[in-house]
């Protein structure tokens, strides 16, 4: 069981960072993953690497990236200090961001391939009975396609409990603010006698990425099943 504050705290930080991130990527992933779906455009290839690319990248590759980018000394991360009063690095909407880019290629993924799945007669069926294409798309295909959209979230929220190297780059490791599960374990081990406290720690990361995976595939069996798919 949990016993310190610094433990509590650090479980509380990484569901709010998973929880953030995943809501953050949502809108992007559905709108990345029609394109790559349904349209064929010049440079989908590279969009297709850029969007994948996290999951081959070294997890502090992507950091530094946005560390270059959106640390207060790059031209990005200063217009946004200076103009709008917004500082990710060293924050939780830090570690929010470099959670939801290291997730992002598995809701992408796992949305493409709901959208693959749905039977596009029914679309233009849809279509010819003078539907626009909003209203198909949120009426028949978003329907269709709601597994794979509760399957990619679950994912990412799992992804973004485990995220370590981006959020260790890019927001460091900061106690009530950006010290996650996975960072809290890495502070733990690197402090005398904190073994047992990093063992509950642990077990505490693997029971939510657990929990989370199997939920996954629960819903997506009950999605399924109530689409007549099963």
């Amino acid at each position: 069981m949990m016993s310190t504050p610094i433990e509590i705290e650090a479980l509380r930080l990484s569901l709010q960072v998973a929880s953030l991130s995943t809501l953050l990527s949502l809108p992007f992933a559905m709108a990345i993953a029609w394109l790559l779906s349904r349209r064929q455009f010049p440079g989908k290839l590279i969009l297709d690497a850029l969007v994948h690319a996290p999951l081959v990248l070294p997890p502090v590759v992507i950091g530094y990236l946005l560390l270059i980018t959106l640390g207060t000394r790059a031209p990005l991360g200063h217009w946004l200090k200076e103009t709008l009063g917004i500082q990710l690095i060293f924050t939780t909407g830090g570690a929010v961001l470099a959670a939801a880019v290291m997730s992002f290629p598995l809701m992408v993924r796992a949305i493409r391939l709901a959208l693959d799945a749905v039977d596009r007669g029914l679309e233009v069926t849809a279509r010819t009975l003078g539907a626009t294409r909003l209203d198909v798309f949120l009426t028949v295909t978003v329907p269709l396609m709601l597994p794979g959209i509760f399957s990619g979230c679950l994912l990412a929220f799992a992804a973004g409990l485990g995220e370590f190297g981006a959020t260790m780059i890019f927001a460091s490791n900061i106690a009530g603010e950006t010290r996650t599960l996975p960072l809290a374990i890495y502070t733990a081990t690197q402090t005398p006698d904190g073994d047992l406290a990093a063992l509950r720690l642990v077990g505490l990361a693997m029971l939510l990425a657990l929990v989370a995976l199997l939920l996954a595939a629960w819903i997506e069996g009950r999605m399924l099943g109530w689409l007549g798919r099963r």
